[in-house]
């Protein structure tokens, strides 16, 4: 079953072709393959895309399974290799780059620099102030996430456009710690709204192609 048989017929279904060259045209780098970065690659690549490049040093851990994208037999292996094999389940067309690789001021620019969006998906402050002081002003689209920690509540999670082509999603206030840990729920729901700014930024682009 599925001998034959390619991705962008389901495409072609939700989007016109100058709507697929569009998709097809983007490059999009998500920076962390963690609960966000792995949830938010996959419904890119369920939305069409078919360009990435994923950058994410850690392997994964049993504690990672509450949230992120990875299952039992992903154990001990790097996330990076992981998502591109999931990816290429849904759509064996898709080109994922991988890098396992922590990210410095060198490697980021190394990594990410042919992108024409960034998603902003990294646990750590430092990591994050890296991806914005760099990409802020860079002309790429920049999609960040700020506060996505705890239950209920989840209309918290909203979008905040802080430049021309630049959105933080999260409820802003939220830090991971012993008492307010990261579940599922909040996490895709930000991921499902970071994948979304990506997709409709793509979209508005179609106007250029052909």
């Amino acid at each position: 079953m599925g001998e034959g048989f390619s991705f962008s017929e389901v495409s072609a279904h939700y989007f016109n072709e100058k709507q697929l060259e569009s998709l097809r045209r983007v490059t999009v780098g998500i920076a962390g393959a963690g609960g966000i970065g792995s949830n938010c690659a996959i419904m890119l690549v369920r939305s069409g895309f078919s360009r990435l490049v994923v950058a994410d040093y850690d392997r994964v851990t049993a504690s990672n399974l509450n949230r992120q994208a990875y299952s039992i037999g992903h154990i001990g292996r790097l996330k990076v290799e992981c998502l591109r094999e999931i990816c290429a389940a849904i759509n064996p067309a898709v080109s994922i780059t991988p890098y396992s690789a922590r990210i410095d001021k060198t490697t980021l620019h190394e990594i990410f620099g042919g992108c024409d969006a960034v998603v902003e998906a990294f646990d750590d402050p430092a990591g994050k102030a890296l991806v914005f002081s760099e990409y802020l002003h860079s002309g790429k689209l920049l999609v960040g996430v700020s506060g996505i920690a705890g239950i209920g509540e989840s209309d918290r999670i909203i979008v905040r456009k802080i430049g021309e082509r630049c959105y933080i999603v999260g409820d802003g206030v939220s830090t991971v710690s012993e008492a307010l840990k990261p579940h599922a729920p909040r996490v895709m729901v930000a991921a499902a709204k970071m994948a979304d700014i990506v997709l409709a930024w793509a979209l508005s682009r179609s106007e250029f192609c052909g």
